[in-house]
């Protein structure tokens, strides 16, 4: 079976998020900050009628933080009944990828960042990250209400 990701860049490194739990994805506008948020956590939009806190996936997978640019894309994503914006530095590719070619991540990488990760695929001679979704929202919406992490 073939499912269909968005797949994203973020710190020159290719990820990928299953389309069914995109809602759509625009340009950055205007992020406006929140008080006392974690480091990773950007602030909030307002998109498409409903405010979302946005997640700077660089800051949060512990790579430099960079203001956003005329490539830079929100990708607005839902699991379990949450909604997140996620701000990564561009996504304009859609690709189909067979469930069997997502490999489990090896345990090395199941760290701090890795936890964030369901698997990696090659797709065309490039090493695609495939994130766990529910975990990236999991750990986000605590935070968006300005909770701290427990690691």
């Amino acid at each position: 079976m073939t499912e269909t990701f968005i797949l994203f860049t973020l710190a020159g490194t290719t990820y990928a998020v299953r389309t069914r739990d995109v809602q759509h994805m625009e340009m950055v506008e205007e992020v406006t900050p929140v008080p006392n948020a974690s480091p990773f956590v950007e602030g909030v939009v307002f998109s498409r009628g409903q405010v979302v806190p946005v997640l700077n996936l660089r800051t949060r997978f512990g790579f430099e933080r960079l203001a956003p640019d005329l490539r830079s894309r929100l990708l607005v994503v839902q699991s379990g009944g949450r909604t997140v914006g996620l701000l990564v530095d561009s996504a304009r590719e859609f690709a189909g990828i067979a469930a069997d070619a997502v490999k489990p991540p090896q345990d090395t990488l199941t760290g701090l960042n890795g936890r964030y990760l369901e698997g990696i695929a090659v797709l065309n001679d490039r090493i695609v990250l495939v994130l766990d979704l529910a975990a990236v929202i999991d750990v986000a919406e605590p935070l968006a209400q300005g909770a701290k992490e427990t690691v």
